[in-house]
């Protein structure tokens, strides 16, 4: 009789998954792997967006000696050089992260301590190039 009272009741059976609302999404906890996948995301739509952008701009400061002066100009206001260090953030990670996914369709890496081995290495290599290169971008060396 129980087994004949679970049947007919299929709500008790299916799993319950739940929506993470906009509010929780800073005590939800995620895995290394998944932090790189949406970081990934997150690169690669900024670099889609932004490249138009700096398509131009480098279209624009090789027209002329005044326009590559004007733009080297801008380059100094260190608002412009925190939006490039992002972008070179974006286009390291998205990098990084690229070569981690490739290793990852060849089937290299996939179970659970790999996978956080391979997250963690994309994170710590693409900010450790991007500090070097935004001491590089502020003169530091």
């Amino acid at each position: 009789m129980s087994d004949s009272h679970q049947d007919s009741n299929p709500a008790q059976q299916r799993p319950v998954f739940r929506n993470i609302g906009i509010a929780q999404l800073a005590q939800y906890r995620l895995p290394w792997p998944g932090k790189v996948s949406i970081l990934h995301r997150i690169s690669g739509a900024a670099l889609f967006l932004f490249l138009p952008f700096i398509l131009f701009l480098f279209d624009k400061s090789l027209a002329s000696e005044v326009s590559f002066a004007y733009f080297s100009n801008l380059l100094g206001n260190p608002l412009v050089k925190l939006i490039c260090l992002g972008l070179i953030w974006g286009y390291l990670h998205h990098f990084c992260a690229g070569i981690r996914y490739l290793f990852l369709d060849l089937e290299i890496g996939v179970d659970k301590a790999a996978a956080n081995r391979s997250a963690v290495s994309v994170m710590v290599i693409s900010l450790t190039l991007t500090v070097i290169l935004g001491l590089r971008l502020f003169g530091l060396f």
